[in-house]
């Protein structure tokens, strides 16, 4: 029984699994990390208030705090856009770059040697001036 447990946790999948968890932990601490101490102030200095966890409404005596809904959205959209920004976006130019152009792709199409049309390749006579293409 253990024998198998330990097949299943050497696997390549589950192995590369945990360290995607772990890894993804990480990144996700430096994400947090760059929003907080650095894009929310900038906004805070743009706009003046970083923070809207005050702003609430009451009906019925229910306390309905909007401003706490804002933070988490503001911070989605700007952990959306740093992971774009800074992430996504410099990955692809970087796989752009390191990519090998791909084999040309073979010809559709030649010329009427008559009548220096254009002509599909697998003609066997000119559709422009009738001529035999040999």
């Amino acid at each position: 029984m253990l024998k198998g447990f330990k097949e299943f946790l050497l696997r390549g999948n589950v192995v590369d699994l945990a360290v995607a968890v772990v890894i993804g932990g990480a990144f996700g601490a430096i994400v947090a990390a760059l929003v907080k101490d650095l894009l929310t102030p900038l906004i805070a200095a743009l706009v003046g208030k970083p923070d809207f966890s005050a702003l609430t409404f009451t009906i019925n005596n229910s306390k309905f705090l909007y401003g706490d809904f804002l933070n988490a959205v503001l911070s989605f959209v700007l952990i959306a856009a740093a992971i774009y920004f800074f992430i996504v976006v410099p990955v692809n130019a970087i796989n752009a770059r390191m990519r090998k152009p791909g084999a040309p792709a073979a010809p559709a199409t030649k010329e009427c040697p008559e009548c220096l049309s254009v002509i599909p390749i697998a003609a066997r006579r000119c559709s422009h001036c009738t001529s035999v293409i040999g």
